[in-house]
């Protein structure tokens, strides 16, 4: 039987931490970050800094394991070297069915969110039927790209990540001196839109960035094509995760010399539309939106081939739905073709629901189920890393200190602390989604134990 083979090099394992994490959350949660923080851009970027941190604990913990294990999709491979087979099952069947397909359908919806916004004026075709319609689109384009050709997907995956950096960057310095000398950054440092409780209001803004900073653990799934993976993966996920810290705090701050934040407020789903129009001029800030829009299929691209790779992972354990047939890998494309058509029924399937929960009539009759699936199904990741960073503790033994005990321990706290501000910020909503998650990983029990190998 055919296996997927060394294809991907150092750049695209960056090009996956930082392709991944830039270019859609820090577009689509900047607005959101504001709002919560009452336009207090001071809170804003220190809500910037602390999920950054957090991410980075994770992230170097991660690399810790990357540069002793390598196998089939590092995550789960992780979860079974510390805690074992059945949590790396239990891991391997909720990215599959919940974590990856909601964070990819979420990214075919914000590429077609900001693509309506620069063709459509009207908030109902922003982010109505239209829209979703569109991330229909997308989503279909970006899966057959990878599984077409995961070379060309691969090279997608490096450019869209040199391009998504252009509007960063010069929103970045171009905006920050714009803003400097017209006085908008001097001005939205100084004045708070509207007050609020810094607590509540910090803790809504942290989750918020949990979506703005999530996909770096995507880098893993290609663990097992990545050459020279265990120094190469460690390598992309620190330095990867350094950059994307960056990049977001200097982008937050120029897009602050754009507009007030109380025009960035109330401009909703076209407030970073105004800001780059302000600064760069009509044609100008079009053009450069553009780039924002790419810079969202570029992120949409990299969770694909994490989304299409799901179920081949649990297929290689002879775990899973009809495991002969999901760990079948096409000679011609190298792509596990059943695992990578799962993925996308899942993403479909979320995204109906994320429809009928966020922008329909049908969402007030929800009731607790009306939650919100691009950011509660990223925290409960954060949720189930903790095991593996316990373990770390106890059988990391071959290692100093540092390595063993200390990054584990700081991983362990930003875990818990962006659980209890997701509690705080989602409240009712988090009964709701955690009742889904429950019948969806029971129902994935029935096909948890290992299958024998066909002779």
């Amino acid at each position: 039987m055919a296996t997927m083979t060394k294809k991907y090099g150092l750049m695209t394992a960056i090009a996956m931490v930082t392709g991944v994490v830039v270019g859609s959350g820090v577009f689509f949660k900047a607005e959101k970050i504001l709002n919560a923080t009452g336009g207090d851009l001071k809170l804003g970027i220190l809500s910037w800094i602390a999920g950054g941190l957090i991410m980075l604990a994770c992230a170097y913990a991660f690399s810790i394991l990357a540069n002793r294990i390598e196998k089939v999709n590092g995550l789960v491979d992780y979860a079974e070297a510390l805690v074992g087979k059945k949590y790396a099952y239990f891991i391997g069947w909720f990215t599959s069915v919940i974590y990856y397909p909601c964070l990819t359908m979420a990214l075919a919806w914000v590429t077609a969110r900001y693509t309506c916004v620069l063709f459509f004026h009207d908030q109902a075709d922003i982010t109505g039927g239209l829209c979703m319609t569109l991330a229909g689109f997308y989503l279909i384009l970006s899966f057959a790209i990878n599984l077409l050709s995961p070379v060309i997907a691969g090279k997608v995956q490096v450019s869209t990540t040199v391009i998504k950096l252009i509007p960063l960057f010069l929103m970045a310095i171009v905006g920050t001196i714009y803003g400097l000398t017209k006085g908008y950054t001097v001005e939205n440092f100084t004045t708070v839109v509207r007050e609020v409780e810094t607590g509540p209001a910090l803790f809504t803004a942290i989750c918020a960035t949990a979506f703005a900073y999530d996909g770096w653990i995507v880098a893993t799934t290609i663990n097992a094509e990545l050459k020279d993976a265990k120094k190469n993966l460690p390598r992309a996920l620190v330095f990867g995760s350094l950059a994307v810290i960056i990049i977001y705090i200097l982008y937050y701050v120029g897009l602050a010399g754009g507009i007030s934040n109380a025009d960035m407020m109330a401009g909703g789903e076209t407030g970073a539309k105004l800001a780059f129009e302000a600064v760069f001029g009509k044609i100008g800030g079009t053009a450069v939106f553009v780039f924002v829009i790419i810079s969202c299929f570029g992120t949409l691209n990299g969770l694909t081939l994490a989304c299409s790779r799901g179920m081949y992972a649990l297929a290689c354990r002879n775990q899973g739905i009809k495991p002969q047939i999901f760990k079948q890998v096409d000679k011609a494309t190298n792509m596990a073709p059943s695992s990578a058509t799962f993925g996308i029924l899942m993403c479909i399937i979320w995204m109906v629901f994320f429809y009928c929960s966020q922008f329909s009539s049908f969402g007030s009759k929800l009731g607790i189920f009306a939650f919100d699936p691009t950011e509660l199904p990223i925290v409960t990741s954060y949720f189930l890393y903790i095991p593996i960073f316990v373990m770390m503790l106890f059988k990391l033994k071959d290692v100093n200190g540092f390595k063993r005990f200390i990054a584990p321990i700081i991983a362990i706290i930003g875990c818990i602390f962006m659980m209890v501000a997701t509690i705080y910020s989602h409240q009712k909503f988090v009964i709701g989604y955690l009742i889904v998650f429950i019948i969806l990983n029971a129902a994935g029990m029935f096909f948890s134990s290992e299958k024998k190998k066909a002779k």
